[in-house]
């Protein structure tokens, strides 16, 4: 799937991807917790079949109670944490003789 126009530097081409089955699931997961609603989503998305997306559905909520993909750090005595991360962002410039 490939739209194409003219520029006036030439053609340009975009080519456009449907989801995968598994980002369509991920999607969905996102958005619900049941797990029929997911495969309806996920095969809206998908224009699939409902029976093939629910099978799909199925194990990837197997695998998801398998391993967590939150982490939870403990702290002294057990006690939980959060921890957050940030980034900090320092601009400069070329002509910035500064260290």
């Amino acid at each position: 799937m490939s739209e194409d126009w003219q520029t006036k530097y030439g053609t340009r081409r975009v080519r456009r991807d449907p989801p995968t089955l598994e980002e369509a699931i991920f999607a969905a997961t996102g958005i619900t917790d049941d797990l029929d609603s997911q495969a309806e989503i996920a095969a809206a998305l998908m224009g699939m079949p409902l029976d093939v997306v629910q099978a799909e559905v199925k194990k990837a909520a197997r695998a998801a109670v398998r391993s967590p993909t939150t982490r939870v750090i403990a702290g002294e005595q057990g006690a939980q944490r959060s921890v957050v991360v940030e980034r900090r962002v320092v601009r400069r410039f070329g002509n910035d003789k500064r260290i």
